[in-house]
């Protein structure tokens, strides 16, 4: 019996097919939904619990899961090809429409440039009674066709308003795909099966513009739902009121709007605009949502008045949505408005001359939202930590428009101005109407009978020469180099719904160090939600109460340096450890927004205060070599506010923390931007200075002494062993010396480096004290460094293998060998530990 069950076990084994009943087929399923990788215990238990599956092998039933894997992963693959094919089709169907209309506008150009070599030729060949003749006849030829003007219209009718409706669908279309703007297409928008789309920005017309196309997987309904809700993705959007809708024949509708936007900065007013929005369909199926201004020019009812405001127009714009074969959606949009450039100051004047801005923040704003959405639906994008993608975008939300709420401080909101302390570099608001915290996350904090209210702290200054991107990076990642420890454990402790009385910085406040934990980014990586865990450590025991770890909701985006025109911005705000989705928030933050560089007018300084340069004006002088070296340098406005909850009897005190805070992060941005400032103006500026003060130049004579001491050979291969020799060699010396703190009670910080040390933790002078030693070194670093840390204190030395460390950038650097020694001060005392890292370079 035996022998004759080992014959069929090997026939079976030495089968090169198996065929399976559709039963058995059926069962096996049902498994794989449960586990597509059974192990070896489940597919035996698989055939005790199927009597139909008792004639198969586990290794057959191995060899089926392995080909169900192998099929479901080729079908994936397919189905990703098609969607990939689909994309390229559509975006070959876009390049086709781009080039028709590039070739039309070449067409255009060569029949006026043949035009214009007509007339020149025709004038030079004229004599005097002719040229008077054809003037006569020119101005005949221009009173038979004058400027066309708009017909009156009823602004009770609504034919007429569907007259201008009509002329705002012909105006949009003809910017949307034909070429009555001259476009210009945005460097580095590259189209791509995996790009954002095609975007181009207007060149010499009127007001700005910018326009978009490109392919999204949702259908042109869906589409039209998310654009109508702006306040969702145009985040200077404060609000949209829908005042009328009219219905049209042909089955579109036509909406009244008013809406009011933000103003990018404290020193320039809000913007507000009246429109007609026109949403129809077209012959081919398309949907089209086309919107512009009524204006006296245009005719139709006239909008509510804003005292507040500078009424902006809107020109025709909108969107053209085309659906695709196969599912999904080809979208145009284009923007175009007029923001009254005259209404600001010159200074600001690129934030609302730049076509380049209007594209990030409305054109390609919009089209990446859809992206994000479109993605969320079908799957494409996880988040973890449990929260839905809704929710993560209104923390997005509701952080930007606080953080806008603020730097605006609106009437009608409830802010008010305070006096000043004499000096107008910041501005502090406060808001103590009962109205903005009823139904609000600061419910139970407004129920107290001391609660006062929020006050805002802002201020605004112009950078030269400091890219957005970099600045923003930089705040991001070293918040102890600009944050006070006091300041944030007072925003924190006024999230409890308890007194709290802590109205001032402690200077220096306490030491800490933060933790990045991200939740969500959207699909470029242009923007990041996180939270950050800031650690405090106490050094005395009346410490210990405000040395707790504590956390903020955090929001940056625009740090992408190869960003044309984008606007760069860091926003955070307290939260507890709870972090309900309805968790209160109160944003404070910085925003920086690129101007566009001029070869006019005066030019500023690397940094300074906003105000005065607007007091400045023309009017003011400047040596002449520094206006040559800086009207070919970038600026950009940086706007900082900071918010604060304070009750009634601290009103005083809290305004004066907030006033000195916001200073004297004013200043620490300042002493950054010097720092970080890229040295494009070096043929003008000189060499980059050393540190030159007394401490540098002692330490420096300090750190060669201790290393001829200990290990009997010459760092610098110099004679002279006075003066600023010595730091100037180690200054300039092939490999990276830098030196750390020898504390027991806290992590060692590095405090000096020199510039190869300096090239390789890739930071600069001023953020080198935020970068601790254990950060940088790996796992294998760090227990060599722990092996031979008692050799380095008792002998004085020791010379470390190869290895591999990590650059404050994340980039790993390899070296050939470190040497650390300790470094004695004049009276043979340890000052600090010194590191040689030899013949380093990045991996």
């Amino acid at each position: 019996m035996a022998l004759s069950m080992h014959k069929d076990n090997k026939q079976m084994d030495t089968s090169k097919y198996v065929r399976y009943t559709p039963e058995q087929v059926e069962a096996l399923e049902r498994v794989y939904s449960e586990c597509p990788k059974p192990s070896s215990m489940r597919r035996q238990q698989l055939i005790r619990e199927c009597p139909i599956l008792s004639n198969i092998e586990p290794k057959q039933i191995k060899v089926w899961f392995q080909n169900r894997r192998c099929r479901e992963k080729q079908r994936k693959e397919a189905s990703r090809l098609q969607t990939v094919n689909r994309k390229l089709t559509a975006m070959n169907k876009l390049l086709m429409e781009e080039n028709d209309r590039l070739q039309k506008q070449v067409s255009h150009l060569v029949y006026e440039n043949g035009y214009m070599r007509q007339q020149l030729q025709s004038v030079s060949s004229a004599t005097t009674d002719t040229s008077c003749e054809s003037v006569v006849m020119s101005g005949q030829h221009q009173q038979q066709n004058p400027t066309p003007q708009h017909p009156q219209r009823d602004a009770n009718n609504p034919a007429g308003l569907l007259a201008i409706a009509e002329e705002t669908l012909a105006e949009f279309l003809s910017k949307a795909t034909g070429t009555a703007v001259d476009w210009v297409q945005m460097i580095g928008m590259k189209p791509g099966p995996d790009s954002i789309g095609i975007v181009a920005v207007s060149r010499n017309c009127s007001g700005v513009a910018a326009r978009a196309c490109g392919l999204v997987s949702l259908e042109p309904t869906k589409i039209s739902e998310i654009l109508k809700d702006r306040p969702s993705w145009f985040r200077d959007c404060r609000c949209v009121d829908v005042l009328s809708v009219i219905p049209t024949g042909n089955g579109g509708t036509i909406e009244l709007m008013y809406m009011q936007t933000y103003a990018p900065t404290t020193l320039a007013a809000a913007r507000d605009f009246w429109t007609l929005r026109y949403t129809t369909s077209l012959e081919d199926g398309s949907l089209v949502i086309c919107e512009r201004s009524l204006t006296s020019s245009t005719g139709g009812p006239t909008g509510p008045p804003a005292s507040c405001f500078v009424r902006a127009e809107v020109l025709p714009s909108g969107y053209l949505i085309r659906p695709c074969e196969g599912g999904g959606s080809i979208i145009h949009i284009v923007d175009h408005v007029d923001l009254d450039v005259w209404s600001v100051p010159e200074v600001l004047r690129p934030l609302y001359e730049s076509s380049k801005i209007l594209a990030q923040k409305m054109t390609i704003a919009a089209l990446r939202h859809i992206r994000q959405i479109a993605q969320e639906t079908s799957g494409e994008i996880q988040y973890g930590g449990g929260r839905q993608p809704a929710v993560l975008r209104t923390f997005s939300q509701r952080l930007c428009r606080g953080f806008n709420d603020a730097i605006n401080g609106f009437a009608d909101d409830g802010w008010s101005i305070m006096s000043s302390d004499g000096v107008e570099d910041v501005t502090i608001a406060i808001n103590s109407s009962p109205s903005k915290f009823l139904g609000s996350q600061y419910n139970s904090l407004s129920m107290l009978p001391s609660f006062g209210g929020v006050l805002c702290a802002k201020a605004s200054m112009l950078l030269q020469n400091v890219p957005p991107a970099i600045l923003v990076r930089f705040l991001r990642e070293h918040r102890s180099e600009w944050a006070d420890y006091g300041v944030d454990a007072y925003s924190a402790a006024s999230l409890k719904a308890s007194p709290y009385a802590v109205p001032c910085a402690r200077p220096g406040g306490f030491p800490s160090s933060q933790v990045i934990l991200p939740l969500a980014h959207t699909v470029e990586h242009e923007e990041f939600l996180e939270v950050v865990r800031l650690e405090g450590h106490a050094f005395s025991p009346e410490d210990i109460a405000l040395s707790r770890d504590m956390y903020l909701l955090q929001l940056c985006s625009g740090v992408d340096e190869n960003a044309a025109g984008g606007c760069a911005q860091l926003v955070f705000a307290p939260i507890d450890e709870s972090f309900a989705d309805d968790a209160p928030l109160l944003p404070s933050g910085f925003r920086v927004i690129p101007l566009d560089p001029k070869s006019d007018g005066p030019a500023a300084t690397r940094t300074l205060d906003l105000a005065s340069t607007l007091e400045v004006g023309h009017g003011g002088a400047r040596p002449a070599g520094e206006a040559d070296m800086n009207s070919y340098s970038h600026r950009s406005v940086l706007t900082i506010a900071f918010q604060f909850t304070f009750e009634n009897h601290f009103r005083d005190n809290v305004a004066a923390m907030a006033r000195q805070y916001v200073r004297s992060v004013v200043s620490s941005v300042q002493r950054v931007a010097m720092a970080i400032a890229p040295s494009r103006l070096s043929s003008h500026m000189g060499p980059k200075q050393l540190p030159g003060t007394p401490e540098a130049l002692t330490l420096a004579r300090w750190i060669c002494r201790s290393y001829r001491i200990h290990t009997g050979g010459e760092l610098l291969r110099i004679d002279a062993q006075a003066g600023d020799a010595v730091l100037k060699h180690l200054w300039h010396h092939s490999d990276a010396i830098m030196c750390c703190s020898v504390k027991s009670n806290a992590s060692a910080y590095f405090t000096f480096a020199n510039q190869a040390g300096l090239d390789m933790l890739e930071t600069t002078l001023v953020a080198l004290q935020d970068i601790m030693l254990d950060k940088i070194l790996d796992e294998a670093g760090r227990k060599i460094l722990l092996s031979e840390f008692s050799k380095i204190m008792q002998q004085g030395f020791a010379y470390l293998p190869a290895g591999i460390c990590v650059s404050s950038m994340g980039r790993p650097v390899s070296y050939e060998q470190a040497v650390a020694w300790k470094v004695l001060n004049d009276d043979d005392s340890n000052h600090c530990l010194a590191f040689m890292f030899i013949n380093w370079s990045f991996v």
